[in-house]
């Protein structure tokens, strides 16, 4: 390996590759031009390095006393804060999303919020749902996969899905299992300082050093071979749906758990009766979502239903206005430039018609244009497949309809989808048509959201940010809201008259501190009462 490349985290150590197939470095976005060092493309002797690693301390990792698993949550947490402008100038060059808005007042907070979130959950057991049936003498609740987890962050959140930092990494971490992070290649420096701020962490609250590891990039064979190998417990995925699809494959022939996050379109419908009371508005709204973040989020609003009719054209013409007076937005890299313009081509030859913008556009760096096609409900329903194509970033397409069973039809043409969005009058006079409508909707979407974009994606317990097929592998399960998140990562283990003395701590009949346990069909936070 080059003298010059980065380190990996493997084993508790930061190591040179034993096994370099390469190097790679960042670009900015903004000017296309390689930023930062250079860092190792792994082989599969790094990676089998760090799998035994893992496979090592995973027992060790599920025995941990929760309060060491919070304390190192909450310690990663008070880092990133404290590191925050090292990282906030780092995700900027190598990702081009604004510093102050959407790095450092959002995304960071998210991050560290996420955090302690699971550390939260650790500490009350909420992640377990015990579960003691007396009469029966069975106990059960959710417990670590005493396994490694492999997760995949994306290119979109150099913070919040970061494989070393986000949702899936926290969820992973609190349910005691360790962590193999695959960091994204389009923000590695990024990547490395949160290893670097994870590590110290983790050392801090004396936990086995290598519960946590971190690799830059390995070769799409090598991946799939990593996805199949059955000493993994589960593998937390965000990106392409072709990706995500050939991991799960490979992870299900040998019994992997794989929860992947893929692709959604995110239908917006437009109810007569906002359209008629507020248009312009809502046309305002939907071309912020739609270009915020240059479009590269996973709930961009990517289908708007919109009714024909006067309300609905001059909804049409004031959102064309808005597409075509926008500047080129940039992109993440080459690759999602080249991905964007093959959904809009897609798009185009399944019939839709161009509006604004549809090409990439001159400068430096990877720039495409803020894009509106348009196409009636017939040519829709004729190639529902085609035009439900996912092109992420700065496009939508608007689907005209005439009138509500018009739209209550495209609504069971949809495939699973992240959310899906209706906008209804303040009055009410849109609330029967929600009911139709919602009705073909609901079985389709994760989140069904009332009059609002879909970009959002709050960190609540109550969010459920997964949904049915493809948008996701599996629709019971959540990347985003703990404990919910947790549960991914567990097995689920009984106890069929084991002594009081040799359960986990919340299977026992003294409550270990105000957790909320299923009693003989009763959620209750009381001891046991044994029989006399």
């Amino acid at each position: 390996m080059s003298a010059a490349t980065e380190p990996l985290l493997i084993a508790g150590q930061w190591q040179p590759a034993r096994e370099s197939l390469g190097a790679f470095r960042a670009s900015d976005p903004s000017t296309g031009q390689e930023v930062g060092p250079s860092f190792p493309i792994c082989g599969a002797a790094d990676v089998e390095a760090a799998l035994a690693a893992a496979v090592t301390v995973a027992d060790e990792l599920a025995a941990a006393e929760p309060e060491r698993i919070a304390a190192f949550l909450d310690a990663y947490a008070d880092a990133i804060d404290a590191d925050g402008d090292t990282l906030v100038t780092l995700a900027n060059t190598e990702t081009a999303l604004p510093a102050s808005t959407r790095l450092r007042g959002n995304e960071l907070p998210r991050t560290s919020g996420q955090l302690r979130l699971a550390a939260k959950a650790v500490r009350g057991y909420a992640w377990t749902q015990p579960v003691i049936d007396t009469g029966a003498g069975l106990r059960s609740h959710l417990a670590p996969l005493s396994k490694p987890v492999l997760i995949f962050g994306p290119n979109n959140f150099p913070f919040a899905f970061n494989a070393i930092a986000g949702s899936d990494f926290a969820s992973a971490i609190a349910a005691r299992n360790p962590v193999i992070a695959k960091a994204h290649p389009s923000h590695p420096a990024t990547s490395q300082r949160l290893a670097q701020l994870a590590h110290t962490a983790l050392l801090g609250a004396g936990l086995p050093a290598a519960a946590v590891q971190m690799l830059y990039h390995f070769d799409n064979a090598l991946g799939l071979a990593l996805a199949g190998d059955a000493r993994l417990g589960a593998i937390g995925f965000t990106g392409s749906r072709a990706g995500g699809l050939a991991l799960k494959a490979a992870a299900d022939r040998v019994g992997v758990l794989c929860y992947a996050e893929l692709s959604s379109v995110n239908p917006v419908f437009l109810l007569p009766g906002a359209l008629a009371e507020r248009s312009e508005a809502l046309a305002q709204e939907f071309f912020a979502s739609c270009t915020l973040g240059s479009g590269q989020f996973c709930t961009n609003p990517g289908i708007v239903i919109v009714p024909e009719g006067a309300a609905g054209d001059a909804f049409v013409a004031a959102v064309s206005a808005h597409f075509a007076a926008a500047p080129p937005s940039v992109l993440f890299s080459q690759g999602v430039l080249d991905h964007l313009q093959r959904g809009v081509g897609t798009l185009r030859e399944a019939g839709a018609q161009v509006l604004a913008g549809g090409a990439a556009a001159e400068g430096p760096g990877y720039r495409y244009s803020p894009t509106l096609l348009k196409v009636d409900a017939a040519t829709f329903l004729a190639n529902p497949r085609a035009l439900q194509t996912e092109a992420f970033g700065p496009v939508s397409l608007l689907v005209r309809a005439a009138g509500i069973e018009a739209m209550a039809v495209l609504a069971r043409a949809f495939e699973g989808n992240l959310t899906g969005t209706l906008y209804r009058a303040a009055d009410g006079d849109d609330d029967a048509a929600w009911m139709t409508i919602a009705a073909a909707l609901r079985p389709r979407v994760g989140r069904l959201i009332a009059s609002k974009m879909p970009t959002g994606v709050a960190v609540s317990a109550a969010m459920n940010h997964g949904g049915p097929f493809p948008s996701t592998g599996h629709p019971g399960f959540t990347s985003v809201g703990m404990p919910a998140a947790i549960r991914r990562f567990t097995a689920l283990h009984s106890y069929d008259g084991v002594p009081d003395a040799l359960l986990p701590l919340e299977l026992r009949d003294r409550n270990p501190g105000q957790v909320q346990r299923l009693i003989d069909d009763r959620w209750s936070i009381d001891d046991v009462e044994c029989a006399p």
